[in-house]
């Protein structure tokens, strides 16, 4: 088993659970030891994952582990969890005395004096943060490649974006460098990467995890998610992450508690019709996923949401506006660095991407802006989500595809944002609607890698995870 684990890291092909790994751990297998494979993978790699790697932190707390566990043995992961484990975060996610840039030269200098409800939740169950991840900047983007560090490549095919924002979180799991990392998704940036580079991952109902220490991009809509290489990996990390926090007034009392396997034969699925007319591959991917929930006797059933197709024009709307409220403290006086020690040209730090949004934003919440696109879009996403609402009545559960490709050439989107824009159409709909929705390996179409999107009611993620746990064992075990 130890040898299992060590030869496991930096492998694209293999992992190992955090069942498997404190099973080692009790076994032998020293904190230290494994922190410090997994450091070394981080530093041998040239995937560009990391932005901040956090080797003295991350042994001190491999050390403190150790010590817990020759103390207790097996008993020491009963109140923590997560111990020994070693993950990643998502370079907008603060931890007190640690870099966080958001990949924006706006913040390369600034160390946070404290840290996010989710880490330190993370942390007191036992887990060890290697670095802070790269990310499009200030997670405006599908493909990662909208740092101002460098690009993230994808861990399979170095030539491939790995999508985005969370694009250091996707590839750090699928290429070894950590066991699990968090990204965080305001229209799909869990959710796309993780199809992109076949892992799984969750975006939890709005509210669920608190996002005290995060910062905002578009408030109403984002939320911390875990990306794993095992939905039962993913389920542990979003039950410590949960629950209400007094820090956080958006936050909601909903502590995440895995449910067994759900009777197949008393689950209506629905399909969106509208989720059709895709890639003719990956639409076959729905098709198989169709086709296996009804071989376990689930009803399976065509769907509308006949709102969905405006998701992109809304988002744009809602989610810049809010964008540009909350990045305007990033002026160099509240935050973010100075240009040559000029206030004025503080914002030219930021990237192209951020400033189109910006500047989309600032109209949309100008006296004309407001009244003729602001409301009407927040009108329409209030039919968003009734869509949701009323075929909720009817099915317990909605499937599609994540995404409406595989990943791609590196710089084949850049010269197109609006078709970058456009690989989110299928994962929008469930941050406008604030509902859960996780990503699970449905197979390759080619070489590439591709998601099943699993969707569900408003506080029932566990069972959206429950049905996706039986599928992936079932149906995708080993393919990956």
């Amino acid at each position: 088993m130890v040898n299992r684990v060590l030869e496991a890291i930096g492998s694209t092909e293999r992992h190992c659970s955090i069942a498997e790994i404190q099973h080692a751990l009790v076994g032998g297998l020293k904190v230290q030891d494994l922190t410090a494979a997994y450091l070394g993978a981080i530093h041998a790699s040239d995937l560009n994952a990391f932005i901040t790697i956090c080797d003295e932190r991350a042994m001190q707390q491999a050390r403190d582990a150790d010590r817990l566990i020759a103390a207790l043995g097996a008993q020491a992961f009963v109140s923590r969890p997560l111990l020994g484990i070693p993950i990643g975060v998502k370079d907008n996610i603060a931890i007190a005395g640690v870099l966080m840039t958001c990949a924006s030269k706006m913040l390369e200098n600034y160390v946070p004096p404290y840290t996010a409800t989710a880490i330190k939740r993370l942390e007191d169950a036992g887990a060890i943060v290697l670095g802070k991840l790269n990310m499009d900047e200030f997670a405006m983007g599908g493909s990662g490649e909208n740092s101002a560090y460098g690009l993230t490549r994808h861990p399979v095919d170095k030539t491939l974006v790995p999508g985005g924002s969370s694009s250091g979180s996707a590839a750090a799991v699928r290429g070894g460098l950590c066991v699990a990392a968090l990204g965080t998704d305001t229209g799909g940036s869990i959710r796309l990467p993780a199809s992109f580079c076949g892992i799984h991952a969750i975006k939890p109902t709005y509210g669920t995890v608190s996002r005290f220490g995060l910062v905002a991009f578009a408030s109403t809509l984002d939320q911390i998610g875990p990306m794993t290489r095992s939905l039962v990996d993913a389920e542990l990390m979003l039950g410590v992450m949960s629950g209400r926090d007094q820090s956080d007034m958006t936050s909601i009392d909903y502590t995440y508690e895995p449910i067994p396997e759900p009777d197949f034969s008393k689950l209506r699925i629905g399909v969106p019709e509208e989720y059709f007319g895709l890639m003719p591959d990956i639409e076959a991917k729905v098709l198989d996923a169709m086709a296996w929930f009804e071989s376990k006797g689930a009803q399976v059933q065509r769907v509308s949401l006949p709102h969905c197709h405006a998701a992109i024009a809304v988002y744009y709307l809602v989610a810049v506006a809010e964008a540009s409220s909350n990045l305007a403290r990033f002026d160099g006086v509240r935050f973010g660095s100075r240009l040559d020690g000029v206030f004025e040209g503080a914002r030219a730090l930021f990237g192209p991407e951020v400033k189109r949004r910006i500047i989309l934003g600032t109209f949309a919440l100008s006296a004309r802006g407001t009244t003729s696109y602001y409301k009407q879009a927040n009108y329409v996403r209030a039919q968003i989500r009734e869509d949701f609402e009323r075929v909720f009545q009817q099915v317990d559960l909605i499937i599609g595809p994540v995404t409406p490709t595989g990943a791609y050439k590196i710089g084949a989107q850049m010269s197109d944002p609006l078709q970058m824009y456009l690989n989110d159409f299928y994962t929008i709909p469930a941050n406008l609607a604030g509902i859960p929705a996780l990503s699970v390996p449905a197979g390759k179409v080619g070489e590439l890698d591709v998601g099943l999107q699993v969707m569900a009611p408003w506080r029932q993620d566990a069972l959206a995870v429950a049905a996706a746990r039986v599928f992936d064992k079932e149906f995708l075990h080993g393919r990956i």
